[in-house]
């Protein structure tokens, strides 16, 4: 069998970490030479942010992706960020006012500019919902008003936090539902140039409910897998169900730590990653992971921590946002992100945990055999464990059970290869369909070429192997077979 795609655990640090890297590209990563450095330092993923940068720009660094793909020798993946809908204040007639804790403010739909007593609020929705009692907060959670009176086209409010509010600041409304969709005509416009470049993710923003996530599934289709990302407390209360209807969520951790309590940021991270795991769905711990390295080469203790914790509960990826973006030092964020995860990953201590986490098997086949892979790959102490999977699924229920070995997955395309880029513990190969076994003995042989490719094992170590007889067939996953390396 001629694999297209052979990971190459010499090439990169990356192949030998289990947690994954998302890096974002931006102004201070759009060359060639940078995103080679990045995927070589250890990212696996990289984030298209769409609230920033033309489509020509994109455009651009999709090629530059593909082509460092090609010559890597490893499936890459892409994740499309859309901006979903921005809420903000209009402008003032100085720029900005100073508001005082205990001071009336009125928000209003009229034009005319703001003064210290009013100021636009240019979403007809937030006034067609807030009540008295709900919060306002702006400027990233740093102001806080609280409505004491609501009309038909304004909100009388209290200053509960003061401080500057300068033009078009944002504005979060934590404790009501807003009635506008997650997509914006923008997004739509965006979405919809994202499939056409060929992207393996379409990252949602601000999802509240599950129609949202059936809103973008319309659009989207099978071209791309969908990826929630949990930025309001709504969305939260509504956890099981958007996991439920998406491929793979993000704990968005910068609105979410605006709209949410400090304290309650940590407890609701390690509840979307204990059910996202349940369900067998990727999920990305993201914002403010190594912030500092935006302008430092090294991270504060702190940031370090933060990653370690997010690897202890069970992430399948990390993610750097403006560090990779648009900070000073893009490669060595990766780089000392690669390195947390190393290490935390050889640690007695989390492989111990890892253990203890792990789930019961389901009451069907294919989660059996998942179940039965790990369990037989830990008894022989086996370098791997290969998944021949059609569109992801064997090689996702494998990862769920967080063996101790990588996984191979072995796929007929690459957009189910680079897919697999975010998952925990995978590392994916592309077969085409022509070459895909055709009988059992074909098959262990095929299984243990890609073994060699990957480089990993020595003569005489077992292998373990999952497939489905029939051959070919998604969903059939049914048998588990143990080969040793000749």
């Amino acid at each position: 069998m001629s694999l297209v795609t052979t990971p190459d655990s010499k090439k990169t640090e990356a192949a030998i970490c289990r947690t994954k890297i998302v890096a974002t590209l931006g102004p201070a990563s759009s060359d060639y030479a940078t995103i080679r450095d990045l995927a070589l330092a250890g990212a696996d993923v990289f984030r298209f942010n769409f609230s920033h940068g033309t489509h020509a720009d994109h455009a651009s660094r999709h090629a530059l992706v593909r082509q460092i793909e090609q010559e890597l020798g490893r499936p890459i993946g892409i994740l499309a960020d859309m901006q979903g809908p921005k809420l903000r204040v209009g402008r003032f007639k100085d720029g900005k006012v100073t508001l005082a804790p205990g001071a009336t403010f009125r928000f209003d739909l009229s034009d005319q500019l703001g003064d210290g007593t009013r100021v636009q609020l240019p979403h007809p929705e937030i006034i067609k919902v807030a009540h008295p009692g709900s919060r306002l907060l702006m400027d990233d959670g740093k102001l806080a008003v609280v409505v004491e009176k609501a009309g038909p086209d304004w909100l009388e409010t209290r200053v509960e936090t003061g401080g500057p509010l300068s033009d078009h600041k944002g504005v979060n409304v934590p404790d009501v539902a807003l009635p506008i969709p997650a997509l914006t005509e923008k997004d739509k416009s965006d979405l919809a140039y994202a499939l056409e470049l060929g992207v393996d993710y379409i990252a949602l923003s601000f999802v509240q409910r599950p129609e949202d996530l059936i809103q973008a599934r319309a659009l989207v289709g099978e071209r791309a897998a969908l990826l929630a990302k949990l930025e309001k407390p709504q969305a939260v209360d509504n956890l099981a169900a958007i996991l439920e209807l998406s491929d793979a969520v993000m704990v968005a951790r910068g609105d979410l730590g605006v709209e949410l309590p400090p304290e309650s940021v940590p407890l609701v991270q390690k509840r979307i990653i204990r059910e996202a795991r349940r369900l067998g769905k990727p999920v990305v711990v993201a914002t403010q992971m190594l912030e500092s390295m935006i302008a430092a080469p090294t991270p504060t203790r702190a940031e370090a921590s933060d990653v370690a914790a997010a690897v202890f509960d069970g992430a399948d990826a990390v993610m750097l946002s403006a560090e990779s973006a648009a900070g000073q030092y893009p490669r060595e964020a990766v780089q000392i992100m690669n390195r947390i995860l190393w290490r935390v990953e050889q640690d007695a201590g989390w492989q111990a945990h890892m253990a203890a986490a792990r789930l019961a098997p389901e009451d069907y086949v294919a989660d059996a055999i998942a179940s039965a892979a790990q369990q037989v790959a830990a008894t022989l102490h086996s370098p791997a464990i290969v998944a021949y999977t059609h569109r992801g699924a064997t090689a996702l229920r494998i990862a769920r059970e967080r063996p101790t070995c990588p996984v191979l997955g072995v796929t007929p395309t690459a957009q189910a290869a680079r897919r697999l880029a975010l998952v925990w513990g995978v590392h994916a190969f592309v077969s085409p369909p022509h070459t895909m076994s055709t009988t059992v003995e074909q098959m262990v042989a095929d299984a243990l070429d890609v073994v060699g490719r990957a480089q990993v094992g020595s003569t005489g170590d077992s292998v373990v192997i999952a497939a489905g007889v029939p051959f070919g067939v998604s969903g059939s996953t049914n048998l588990l077979r143990v080969a040793k390396i000749p």
